[in-house]
């Protein structure tokens, strides 16, 4: 089996978790997909475009952040090997993105443009369910973060992190860590010793 073909099959499998699609359907969404291939640190998306691709991580890690007045990272989103990442605001708005999308790895990605994806609901139902599936589950973890930032201990908050994100502190830098969680590096790094991590 050759590289684009199980990069496909893993992509498809992801879908079929939540979704049943038939032969030919399988054949229309891989006739409107791209893969990318991102080296370390490149960006699929930066402020002032407009996010037009849906993203799914196939290999490797990527980030979604925003630079503050002093120039300091935020990170929303992580995702690695089977999650999907994006601005969803750029995407869902039309308006520009404020934010980086960026490979932390050398990174493989399945993007689907929003306009070949607006044509395959109107061909495949099943893959406007996905979707909507998709973006309400992301609209519920964007809650449960902001909930968790006002009102879970920062330490907690790690735990779970790391919870979710199996072996990831093997492959991301701790600033990365730090900056999702909404902490310094130097505060982190006391909580963990202080924790005996």
């Amino acid at each position: 089996m050759d590289k684009r073909q199980r990069i496909l099959d893993f992509f498809l499998n992801h879908i079929k978790e939540s979704v049943n699609l038939t032969q030919d359907e399988v054949e229309l969404l891989y006739e409107s997909i791209d893969i990318v291939e991102l080296k370390r640190k490149e960006c699929v998306l930066q402020p002032g475009q407009v996010s037009k691709h849906m993203r799914f991580v196939v290999t490797g890690s990527m980030r979604c952040y925003y630079l503050d007045l002093d120039s300091q990272e935020h990170t929303l989103q992580i995702g690695i090997e089977g999650w999907w990442i994006n601005d969803l605001y750029s995407y869902l708005s039309g308006k520009e993105s404020q934010m980086f999308v960026q490979a932390i790895e050398k990174t493989t990605l399945v993007q689907i443009n929003s306009e070949a994806l607006e044509r395959l609901y109107v061909k495949i139902p099943a893959l406007s369910t996905f979707f909507r599936i998709k973006i309400q589950n992301a609209y519920v973890s964007l809650q449960e973060r902001m909930l968790e930032q006002m009102s879970i201990q920062v330490f907690d908050r790690y735990q779970k992190f790391i919870k979710e994100y199996r072996n990831i502190e093997q492959r991301i830098p701790q600033y990365m860590i730090a900056s999702y969680l909404g902490v310094t590096p130097e505060f982190l790094s006391y909580l963990k010793k202080k924790h005996s991590m």
